[in-house]
């Protein structure tokens, strides 16, 4: 088992007993905003295993269906995941407004923020070390679930502080305007998620400093090239243009060249697959 599925797999186990405490907190206080925060650790929890799925899906090799390797199967997963948390926000905001219709006060609001304190504290970790292994493996998928876990830090933290200010104020309606807050902010890092994880399964070009990596990378050996193309799936960059060289260049001097260019931008973009087109000038087609 590799490093990116055994850190998959700590966060599905993280996340189950996060839903087991903060569920029966939040059915035990009647705290909207912390019944909220168990739903978004389901939520959460179901992304983990979507990612721990695609990770092991992902790392597959190339075969005769996917010649390309399977790294869109983690593409997807981000955006499985990016549904799902849009999902349980407007959940969440339905149930806030319900409650402030209602008027619920919340009870045992002590152990409610001790719940809330000790789950921003794990997922600070497990977050944590799902980012360290995603930037390590450029893994979408992990990088979406630790974006899950951040935003629950976040989320539980201010759940926590709706709670302490309902014990000093005895405001009891500012626990579904906490619940509410957090929903938003799920919101817009689902958007953020989405829109990371959707534009590569578009063939959208690597950022603008990779591609200037790859044309620096070109320009050292001193040839023109053309019709620059690349794309990314999963962690793997596919990059391919045409290269002019002299009419009289010998097969192997061409090949040669070509390793060379090949070479300096796989040193300098991990996971780098190129094709190069060597031609003559003017005969671009």
């Amino acid at each position: 088992m590799n490093k990116k599925v055994k850190t998959a797999r700590l966060s599905i186990i993280s996340n189950f007993s996060l839903i087991i405490m903060k569920l029966t907190v939040g059915l035990i206080s009647g705290s909207v905003s912390i019944i909220s925060e168990a739903v978004h650790s389901t939520v959460d929890l179901v992304a983990s295993v979507i990612a721990f799925f695609s990770v092991r899906i992902s790392d597959q090799p190339p075969d005769d269906q996917h010649p390309y390797g399977h790294g869109k199967f983690e593409n997807i997963s981000g955006v499985i995941e990016a549904i799902l948390i849009f999902i349980a926000a407007g959940w969440i905001i339905y149930e806030a407004f319900s409650k402030i219709l209602q008027n619920k006060t919340v009870e045992s609001i002590e152990l409610g923020i001790g719940v809330m304190i000790i789950s921003a504290i794990i997922n600070i970790i497990i977050s944590g070390k799902l980012y360290k292994v995603a930037r390590e493996t450029e893994s979408v998928a992990l990088e979406a679930d630790a974006l899950h876990l951040r935003t629950d830090v976040y989320t539980s933290a201010g759940v926590a502080v709706g709670l302490i200010l309902i014990r000093l104020t005895g405001l009891h309606f500012l626990d579904p305007v906490v619940a509410i807050i957090v929903a938003l902010f799920i919101l817009k890092e689902a958007l953020r998620l989405f829109k990371n994880a959707y534009s590569p399964l578009l063939d959208n070009s690597l950022s603008d400093d990779e591609l200037e990596i790859i044309e620096s990378a070109i320009r050292k050996f001193s040839y023109t090239h053309h019709h620059l193309r690349t794309r990314r799936s999963g962690n793997n960059k596919f990059v391919d243009f045409h290269l002019e060289m002299p009419e009289n260049i010998s097969l192997k001097d061409a090949h040669d060249i070509c390793d060379s260019i090949e070479d300096e931008i796989k040193l300098r973009i991990s996971n780098a697959e190129v094709t190069i087109h060597p031609e003559t000038p003017g005969h671009y087609h």
